[in-house]
């Protein structure tokens, strides 16, 4: 039986540091970017849409190049370590000039907008892919590299926890004179700093384990020869850019929901408390809810396996975010029940999204006898780009479509929209997702096999 290396505490705590730092963006993105364009910056939701869909779109042609390149990286720090420590600065900047309200023209505005996101997107994916890529070069077990990537989702969600509790405080409390543009600045530029601490904890605090010298690198030609005509990395770009959309409609449609569905609300044991206030601890919650989640992707997994897993959790969120849409607005505590047991459900595929990728960074390897490990990590990195990219867009046009208009109040069409973007056009997409996890091969007997004969491949290449 071959024996594989363990991961200690400390370094896997310190690779979930780099999620907490990417998460908090994540979050920003998918939870206020769209608002924070139509309500604060000032441009239309068709016009955010579609910025949205091409800046996006460019960005994620950059993802298999950044991967091909961290694959061809040699340093004394690793292949991918490096980029985690050199580009969190760059990271930061641009991170504080997105979400920069400047004074300029309507038309220059929207230049700037396209300019500073896309900016924004090359540096995540400068960061970020190798950053994922990570994973695949610090253990052969199939495994501990699911309990790495629960580690970096607890992390993530942190991260993302740390947004929804504070993001609104802090704009309300940095908006001195009701400068909400001064806000939005200064309260980036909080997060941006903590996330250059946490790129930086996470590049101190882990090692790169695989060999490079222990696998054939091809050239980028083979690579994508290899990536086209693996089946279950094209299995796992849909089911992931599907469960991105679902989170993207939902993360979107929330701060809306709030303000133009639910209101300010007089709640029991609370009183009168504001849709602002609402919003955050929605958001709080859900990402709580999450937390629980990620934590019960391990045992669950071990029990079920990872594509059953990932199965069951994609009906069950489905089911309820049809559900959702039929829940009146004064029922806050049934709203917010039925919210954190869609966002327990939708984290459980997290973790397993990212140590899937893994397995098939394996069974490429053991297919090709080429390993690609940031090739194929930067797929996951393109199906999140994917899936903001389809989810931010849409979640503009269905705005536009409905009629929405920014700080008015709204028509009975445009509050339909809204509420079926969080709840029942979410739902298709996590629909979607169960449906290509359906046709996954990759078991849990079939990975065991792959694994013991790679171990066994390099040990005789070394030899």
């Amino acid at each position: 039986m071959i024996q594989f290396e363990k991961i200690n505490f400390k370094e896997k705590v310190s690779y979930g540091f780099g999620d907490f730092a990417c998460s908090m963006f994540w979050t920003l993105f998918s939870m206020f970017l769209l608002f924070f364009y139509t309500d604060v910056f000032g441009i239309t939701a068709a016009a955010a849409g579609t910025m949205i869909l091409v800046a996006r779109l460019w960005d994620t042609a950059n993802d298999p190049l950044m991967g091909m390149i961290g694959d061809r990286t040699k340093t004394r720090w690793g292949k991918f370590r490096p980029y985690i420590l050199f580009v969190a600065l760059p990271f930061s900047i641009v991170a504080i000039l997105t979400f920069t309200t400047p004074n300029l023209s309507s038309d220059a505005k929207l230049i700037y907008a396209y300019v500073m996101y896309t900016l924004m997107m090359m540096v995540y994916t400068a960061i970020n892919v190798p950053y994922a890529s990570l994973l695949g070069v610090m253990t052969n077990d199939s495994r501990e590299r699911t309990s790495l990537a629960s580690f970096r989702f607890l992390g993530g969600f942190a991260g993302g926890l740390v947004v929804t509790a504070t993001a609104n405080p802090l704009i309300e409390y940095f908006s001195t004179d009701a400068n909400i543009e001064a806000g939005y600045q200064k309260t980036i530029a909080v997060y941006a700093f903590l996330a250059a601490i946490f790129f930086i904890l996470t590049f101190t605090g882990t090692k790169e384990r695989l060999d490079p010298e222990e696998v054939d690198v091809a050239s980028f030609r083979d690579d994508l020869h290899d990536l086209i005509k693996n089946k279950p990395w094209f299995i796992m770009l849909g089911a992931a850019i599907s469960v991105l959309i679902f989170n993207s409609l939902r993360g979107s449609a929330i701060l809306y929901y709030f303000k133009y569905f639910i209101g300010d609300q007089n709640v029991i044991y609370f009183g009168h408390v504001s849709q602002s206030v609402l919003s955050a601890v929605f958001m709080t919650s859900g990402q709580v809810a999450a937390i629980l989640g990620v934590v019960l992707a391990i045992p669950l997994a071990g029990k079920f396996g990872k594509k059953n897993s990932f199965i069951l959790s994609g009906l069950v969120c489905a089911g309820l975010s049809a559900l959702f849409f039929f829940i009146p607005s004064n029922q806050i505590a049934l709203i917010f029940l039925v919210h954190m047991i869609i966002s327990m459900s939708s984290s459980l595929v997290f973790p397993l999204i990212w140590s899937m990728y893994g397995d098939v960074s394996d069974y490429s390897e053991w297919k090709t006898g080429h390993r690609a490990t940031g090739l194929i990590f930067s797929s996951s990195s393109m199906s999140q780009k994917m899936g903001w990219t389809l989810g931010g867009a849409i979640s503009g046009w269905i705005l536009a479509a409905f009629g929405f208009m920014a700080n008015q109040a709204q028509t009975e069409e445009s509050v339909l929209g809204i509420r079926l973007m969080i709840s029942v056009f979410a739902a298709v997409g996590a629909l979607m997702s169960v449906g290509f996890m359906y046709f996954y091969p990759l078991s849990e007997t079939f990975m065991n096999k792959i694994e013991n004969e790679l171990i066994e491949k390099r040990k005789n290449n070394k030899g």
